[in-house]
């Protein structure tokens, strides 16, 4: 396994200042955002370390040369959208930017990227699973004429008053997960794990890693807090944030040795990146480095 981190935590440095920030930590790998420049729509988005729409052969030869040098891998390009907007031109737009992370993708022999499939949260699973269908097959098969691999995430995107009551992402469930792959089948589409999620809505997060270890094309590693006695208060149909946080591995409930150990059973050797969503390291730049150093301490002893 490679350990990597998520470069949405940094967005003020410069791709060459995010290598550098990985190689002086022991890292191996970087999951690189790629969002369309411009204003950030939610935390941890806009962030833009490779900008796809200026990205040429030249730039992408420079970029593969300092990869080289400084023995650091990119494991995917990320761009975290809602290609299921209820708001026709904008789920063109995130569709037709997804398509250009994908061309990227390719020209720099990474062929792989992470995103989400998408919901309209007003509307229920059937309904959106049509959607899904018509948007993602042809999604998938262009992804996979430039041999790139999709990973999703199982963010359910469902944190916040805007996001209630479906949440922004379909693929949040195993039983999800069964049927997008049966509905989309072949080797090109397949998961970005976090087990995060599932640890809030109260699941077991390790169970799926042997079900679905074959799709299995990134992890996420970031860890979680329940709250219980704000739980019992709230109840579980409470926005998550009112009692769940987000937290830096061994912070939080996940029992990462169980995790770890499992992904050794399934010989899982992609990718495993750590993604900073603590509030407690945000304070400044150098907290943010710091978490980071923090977590390349800790996920050691497991590797």
């Amino acid at each position: 396994m490679k350990l990597g981190f998520v470069s949405a935590i940094v967005p003020e440095l410069t791709f060459e200042e995010l290598i550098d920030l990985a190689g002086e930590n022991g890292y191996k790998c970087v999951e690189v955002c790629c969002w369309p420049l411009g204003k950030a729509e939610r935390r941890y988005a806009g962030v833009t370390h490779i900008d796809v729409e200026t990205l040429d052969g030249k730039r992408a030869v420079a970029i593969n040369k300092y990869l080289e040098d400084k023995g650091i891998e990119i494991s995917a390009l990320g761009y975290y959208p809602n290609a299921l907007d209820p708001d026709p031109e904008k789920s063109r737009f995130y569709i037709s930017h997804i398509k250009k992370v994908i061309d990227a993708s390719a020209l720099l022999g990474v062929n792989r990227i992470n995103t989400f499939i998408g919901r309209d949260k007003n509307k229920p699973v059937e309904e959106n699973f049509e959607t899904f269908k018509t948007v993602w097959k042809p999604l998938i098969q262009y992804a996979e004429s430039k041999k790139v691999k999709v990973g999703i995430e199982n963010c359910p995107m469902i944190f916040t008053s805007d996001e209630w009551p479906g949440g922004n992402n379909l693929a949040t469930t195993p039983v999800m997960w069964r049927r997008m792959f049966s509905e989309i089948p072949g080797d090109y589409f397949g998961l970005n794990y976090d087990p995060s999620h599932l640890l809030w809505m109260q699941m077991d997060y390790l169970k799926p890693l042997y079900e679905f270890k074959d799709k299995l094309f990134h992890i996420h590693l970031k860890d979680a807090t329940i709250n219980h006695e704000r739980l019992n208060e709230v109840g579980i149909m409470a926005a998550p944030l009112e009692f769940h946080t987000p937290k830096l591995p061994g912070l939080g409930d996940i029992n990462w040795w169980k995790f770890i150990s499992s992904l050794n059973d399934i010989r899982y050797r992609g990718a495993i990146c750590v993604e900073v969503e603590d509030k407690a390291f945000e304070g400044s730049l150098e907290d943010r480095k710091y978490s980071l150093t923090l977590c390349k301490r800790y996920l050691d002893q497991y590797l």
